[in-house]
């Protein structure tokens, strides 16, 4: 018995001994907001208050224009995905863009409600606030969702859609970034809300990449770096813990507008096959695949996406 007991404070002690090991290894303390402000918020970037909520975004271009393009990204990102396509859209068109709650620089929804009825509910008091009745309104991934969930239930509100590569039907992947497999393990998703690898970041971000060598040390930083906003990652496993399945995507067929399909034909997360679905049940669809292009086209092939992005909002429908 004594024996045994010694082994189990031997035990013990070696498991205290790794888990310190590790945490002064790959744990980082959050990022104080002043800080990522500064690197992450400069001019043009404004904030507003939304349910109590700081939330950051970005309006630029002609504010003339008569429907505005509003983007919003996907889970794990920011605002910043759409910096190549803003850059050249801003010429000819307001681009709005904002962090969605949980992410970059805006807070965490004070309810931790991540459903995309919440984010629904979001985008629509945003839109109000910056005074914006009608839009064209796109998304990649949990963005995409968004954008055609917030069209169905606001039909006047929405010109055009832009889906990139967007979620919203049942599917499975061939590929899930790092980041997301630990936040779904019940006993690692707690110890990521303190301890979280430097690496998982970067190997996240390259998991969604068809080219893996554009992943840039400045690109898996900001990941990264706006991961560790207080809250932050404890909002992304609270998003990742709600379940968003539904058959809501069979209301499909009742969007008219006409609606962008752009994709990437080599993205692992959610496959091309789901671009075919959209474009099927879409009424008014103009279908978009682009080659050797992974899950993020926008920045994977900046110029090449922007083509099709351009091309469909010259068409007159």
């Amino acid at each position: 018995m004594k024996l045994l007991f010694k082994f189990l404070k031997i035990g013990g002690c070696s498991i205290i001994l790794i888990l310190l090991i590790v945490s002064t290894v790959f744990g980082y303390r959050d990022i104080p907001f002043s800080e990522l402000k500064d690197k992450y918020a400069q001019p043009p970037s404004s904030f507003t208050t939304i349910d109590g909520m700081q939330v950051h975004f970005r309006d630029e271009g002609k504010t003339t224009n008569a429907f505005p393009i509003v983007l919003i990204h996907g889970t794990g990102s920011s605002l910043h995905t759409f910096d190549d396509w803003t850059n050249t859209l801003k010429h000819s068109h307001r681009v709005i863009r904002m962090d969605l709650p949980g992410y970059g620089l805006t807070d965490p929804f004070t309810d931790s409600d991540y459903s995309i009825e919440n984010y629904i509910h979001f985008i629509k008091q945003f839109l109000n606030e910056i005074g914006v009745e009608k839009c064209i309104i796109g998304g990649n991934s949990l963005g995409g969702h968004i954008a055609w969930r917030f069209t169905i239930a606001n039909q006047d509100r929405v010109k055009k859609i832009l889906l990139i590569n967007a979620s919203g039907y049942p599917s499975k992947a061939k590929s899930v970034p790092l980041a997301f497999k630990i936040a779904e393990i019940p006993v690692l998703k707690n110890v990521f809300t303190f301890i979280t690898p430097k690496f998982v970041a970067r190997s996240s971000v390259e998991n969604v990449y068809f080219d893996k060598s554009k992943v840039t040390d400045e690109l898996a930083n900001r990941y990264f770096e706006l991961t560790l906003r207080e809250g932050n990652r404890q909002a992304f496993i609270d998003r990742l813990s709600i379940n968003n399945s539904s058959e809501y995507y069979k209301k499909m067929p009742s969007i008219q507008q006409p609606t962008l399909v752009l994709w990437g034909d080599q993205d692992l997360l959610i496959t091309v096959e789901m671009a075919e679905r959209f474009h099927r049940d879409l009424p008014n669809s103009t279908l978009v695949i682009l080659k050797d292009t992974g899950h993020v086209p926008m920045e994977e092939r900046p110029r090449l996406s922007l083509e099709a992005i351009e091309s469909f909002l010259g068409q007159n429908h």
